[in-house]
């Protein structure tokens, strides 16, 4: 890796060991549930795109935080600006008109095309996800929603039936009118190969497809139309996928696979869905 002019403090925390013991015994059992790893990750502090473990190790950060560091750890400007607004005051509710809250309201809706323009703040992945099901729901006048096998939408018992990943299932009453269609992956699906993905980057699976003319999106398009003819009532509610699947293994779509997919969704009533921006 580059050298890195940041030096972490030197750790003086508890040991391993102890942190294992705790982690077993009062920690939220999903931690250990989805610790695939035989020698897990000591985190001690971040820097930018790097995080050191207690043992002073320099890891690069691909995954961003699970997705959600995306200007790096610790960015001077956001600590910054965190520092501040927490010296002026800590929270406060949507009933009373704090004007930072419409500030950032303001210029968050200013990112989004037309005619989007609505802002809802919320605590967390699961209650957005819920509550962007219940709103489809209300304003199309349907119930059925599809997303994509091997992705992650949130672990509340409303949400689990839009997740489909083993790792966040669990054995109990979820997901009435969810059903799940083929991921359209094109490096581990039956179709796809190296001049597929929507993307710059490619995989190095042979393919067949000619230039401009993806055939792996006709077949996982065929499949989407399947599910649509065969699984979910002729008018849905809505159609969750997130651009790029995460937790599913970074899966990349082929070209204009989702703009086709949204046009059939639409065709039928439903509301597109970006889950995971």
């Amino acid at each position: 890796m580059p050298s890195c002019n940041f030096s972490p403090e030197e750790y003086k925390g508890m040991s391993k060991a102890r942190m294992i013991e705790i982690r077993k015994q009062n920690c939220n059992p999903m931690t250990m549930k989805v610790t695939y790893y035989k020698k897990p990750v000591f985190i001690h502090q971040g820097y930018m795109q790097y995080l050191w473990d207690v043992d002073g190790t320099r890891y690069l950060d691909l995954f961003a935080g699970v997705a959600t560091v995306s200007v790096g750890h610790c960015h001077p400007k956001v600590n910054a600006a965190a520092e501040k607004q927490l010296k002026k005051l800590w929270h406060t509710t949507l009933i009373y008109v704090y004007p930072t809250l419409h500030e950032y309201c303001e210029k968050l809706a200013s990112y989004f095309p037309d005619p989007l323009q609505v802002v809802f703040l919320t605590n967390s992945g699961s209650e957005a996800n819920e509550l962007a099901m219940f709103m489809a729901r209300l304003y199309t006048g349907n119930f059925d929603i599809i997303t994509f096998r091997g992705s992650y939408h949130g672990g509340s018992p409303m949400t689990m039936g839009l997740t489909s990943n083993a790792a966040y299932k669990y054995p109990i009453a979820n997901g009435l009118g969810c059903t799940n269609t083929m991921c359209p992956d094109v490096f581990r699906g039956p179709w796809g190969g190296k001049h597929c993905r929507d993307s710059p980057v490619q995989t190095t699976r042979e393919c067949s497809c000619a230039q401009g003319h993806c055939e792996a999106n006709e077949q996982y398009i065929k499949q989407f139309k399947e599910t649509l003819a065969t699984s979910v009532p002729p008018r849905i509610a809505a159609f969750f996928a997130e651009p790029i699947q995460g937790v599913g293994g970074a899966v990349q779509y082929p070209k204009n696979y989702l703009k086709e997919a949204y046009k059939l969704v639409r065709e039928r009533g439903g509301i597109c869905i970006a889950d995971e921006v």
